[in-house]
């Protein structure tokens, strides 16, 4: 094999590190090692050039090496004979192997929930309350002349997103890019994204609830007094000239993080955000999305548990029909209650995410871990399975930030199954086992 045959540049691949799943880049592959990642930011570029397949056996019971069916075997019986298991995680992975793992909490009658429920969950059932204005990051780039940050830093926590989709592109509308487009920031602290916008605006901590409200009403035409300077540490006049300028853009996006719904009020925080974006439609085009930070198909995660059972997360089938009840069915709380007996965790690390309490259960209970390299998850596991990393060794789907679809290619293969190909294992040995 000539050096030729031994280097390869896989066109279009698509970065799995955060939300932005951006697809566009152009990887260089030399003995099935990425060697150059064009067009990816500074957290895409150590995603693809750090990456290495550990040489891990293909399955792991008790912490001894087993061969796939075997473990396969442990894992189905483990699942199989619980009698309040939990199925976790499924951020990393792709829609595919997502689906698998409904259908096999649906089978033994589990509780499933992925990490939006500790990170995220405010904004899920915000949507819920009152419904979202949406629009897709195309429509951003293209549309948008209003920019409005609210507790995110995107140039650290998603750094294509400022330059590819929403401040700095030339869209449609706004042929000029940048010059046409007006970027505010609200945050609790100057942050590196501060010092890019045309308008900063610091607010005290744990007031967002009452800051959006005070713009709610402003947009609305109610008179406020001076005192919501003291109430919000922003000044009447800031507050009057955002609200003017919101309802004077043809085109406005609020784009919010955990600094908005992970502080006090969490998800009347989202609500009132969304509620803005709501009432500003009576003046112009306006929408809120959320911009989470953290794995790349969090959002697939949300989406897939969404059309199969018609909640996003902390959904529980033990009665053969899906409930949701956050706080109920949330794997936190199951496992620091003392009630899951089994657990299922794919493409995640709970031990290190989770509350102590939640830990410590899960360390006394079997439970089943697929992923790609070893952690403290994998290391307590009853049945661990080494599988392929997803958007480097295996093809499929993920979801970007904005609900949008978007198609994985590998850039050389992997020596371990994908996630998708255990998971259906398991699935069809949890079959034989209950007699189908």
């Amino acid at each position: 094999m000539t050096a030729a045959d031994q280097l390869r540049v896989i066109s279009n691949a698509t970065c799995t590190f955060c939300g932005c799943a951006c697809d566009d880049m152009e990887l260089t592959v030399e003995d099935d090692r990425i060697t150059k990642a064009e067009n990816a930011c500074v957290l895409g570029t150590a995603w693809f050039l750090g990456h290495t397949i550990e040489d891990r056996p293909p399955a792991l019971i008790d912490g001894k090496p087993a061969t796939l069916e075997e473990g396969v075997e442990r894992a189905a019986q483990i699942l199989a004979g619980a009698r309040y298991p939990i199925v976790f995680g499924l951020t990393e992975t792709t829609c595919e192997a997502q689906r698998v793992a409904v259908a096999i909490a649906d089978r033994i009658g589990a509780c499933i929930d992925t990490p939006t429920s500790a990170n995220y969950g405010p904004s899920g059932m915000a949507f819920q309350g009152i419904g979202e204005v949406t629009c897709s990051l195309g429509e951003v780039k293209n549309r948008a002349d209003l920019v409005l940050f609210w507790g995110v830093d995107p140039v650290e926590s998603h750094p294509r997103h400022w330059s590819r989709y929403s401040i700095m592109p030339k869209g449609l509308f706004v042929p000029n890019g940048r010059t046409d487009r007006t970027v505010v920031l609200v945050d609790v602290r100057r942050s590196a994204s501060a010092s890019e916008a045309d308008l900063f605006v610091p607010i005290e901590p744990g007031k967002d609830f009452e800051a959006l409200w005070a713009l709610r009403a402003l947009v609305k035409g109610v008179e406020m007094d001076e005192g919501i300077a003291e109430e919000t540490g922003v000044p009447l006049a800031t507050l009057r000239d955002l609200a003017k300028r919101m309802k004077a853009c043809k085109f406005g996006v609020l784009f919010f993080g955990t600094g908005l719904s992970m502080t006090r009020g969490k998800h009347l925080n989202v609500e009132a955000a969304l509620g803005l974006a709501q009432d500003l439609n009576a003046f112009t085009r306006f929408y809120a999305r959320p911009m989470m930070p953290g794995p790349g198909n969090g959002t697939g995660a949300d989406n897939v548990l969404t059309w199969s059972t018609g909640y996003p997360f902390g959904v529980n089938l033990g009665r053969g029909y899906p409930r949701f009840n956050p706080g109920e069915f949330t794997t936190s709380d199951t496992l620091a209650r003392g009630e899951a007996d089994a657990a299922l965790i794919v493409a995640s690390d709970p031990m290190v995410g989770l509350s102590q309490p939640a830990r410590d259960h899960l360390a006394k209970i079997p439970y089943v871990a697929l992923a790609p390299k070893g952690s403290p998850t994998t290391r307590a596991a009853a049945v661990a399975f080494t599988t392929a990393t997803y958007g480097i060794n295996t093809p499929g789907t993920v979801y970007r930030m904005d609900d949008i679809p978007i198609l994985l290619r590998a850039a050389f293969g992997s020596p371990h199954p994908s996630d998708e190909t255990v998971l259906t294992a398991i699935e069809e040995r949890i079959r034989a086992l209950q007699g189908e």
